[in-house]
C-alpha cells in the first residue's frame, strides 16, 4: 500500500468531506473540537462545525493533512500551532507545560477500510515534515496510553502513545494516568521534504 499525503486546501475540501462522512467525523465534530470551547463545540455540532472548518480552509490556512491511497482520501491528521486550539490552551489536563512555541497534533481520522495499516504512522511522519517546513521547531501530541490490545477504535482519534514513540516523540509530561504529553524536536529536520 502506497500512502501519499497533502495539506488540506480548498481544492481538497471535497476529499475531506468525503472522509468525514455524512456525520462529520465523531458526532458532527468536523475536527473543530480543539478549535472551540466545549460550549461552542457542543452547540455547533454538525453543519455549523462543517462551515467553521470550511472557513478555515478557505482562509488559506492548511489545518492538517490528508492521506491518500490511489487518489482516494483514507486518513486525516489535524496539526497547527498550539494557539490555534483554544480548548487545548484552556485545558486543565492538557495545559501548556512551558512557554515553548509548539505545533500540536490534535486529531487523527483513518477510514475504517484502512485502519491498522500504518496510515496514522504515515500521517504523523508527514506532519513532522510539514511543521519543520513551516519553521516549527517542536511538535507535540497528547496520546492515550493503550491499556489493552487491540484498543477500541473509538479511542484512536487522538492517537496512542506507542504511535508517537515510534515516530521519535518522547514523553515530557503525564497529565493523567491515561494521557501523555509527547514532543519531538524538529530542529535537525528543517531541510526535509513532505
Amino acid at each position: 500500500m502506497t500512502i501519499t499525503t497533502a495539506p488540506l486546501t480548498s481544492e481538497r475540501w471535497a476529499d475531506f468531506q468525503s472522509l468525514m462522512g455524512p456525520r462529520g467525523g465523531n458526532g458532527g465534530c468536523w475536527c473543530m473540537r480543539w478549535r472551540q470551547s466545549k460550549a461552542e463545540h457542543d452547540t455547533n455540532a454538525g453543519e455549523p462545525n462543517r462551515q467553521a472548518m470550511c472557513d478555515i480552509v478557505e482562509s488559506d490556512e492548511a489545518p492538517g493533512l490528508l492521506a491518500y491511497e490511489d487518489g482516494e482520501p483514507v486518513g486525516w491528521i489535524s496539526v497547527a500551532p498550539r494557539p490555534s486550539f483554544p480548548r487545548l490552551e484552556n485545558s486543565s489536563v492538557l495545559k501548556p507545560i512551558d512557554d515553548e512555541l509548539v505545533w500540536s497534533v490534535s486529531c487523527f481520522l483513518v477510514a475504517k477500510s484502512h485502519r491498522r495499516q500504518r496510515v496514522a504512522t504515515r500521517l504523523l511522519e508527514a506532519a513532522c515534515d510539514f511543521v519543520a517546513n513551516h519553521g516549527g521547531d517542536i511538535i507535540e501530541g497528547y496520546p492515550i496510553v493503550a491499556l489493552r490490545d487491540p484498543t477500541p477504535d473509538a479511542s484512536a482519534w487522538i492517537g496512542f502513545d506507542r504511535l508517537f514513540k515510534q515516530a521519535g516523540f518522547r514523553e515530557v509530561a503525564r497529565s493523567s494516568t491515561r494521557r501523555k504529553v509527547m514532543r519531538k524536536s524538529l530542529a535537525r529536520e528543517a531541510g526535509s521534504q513532505p
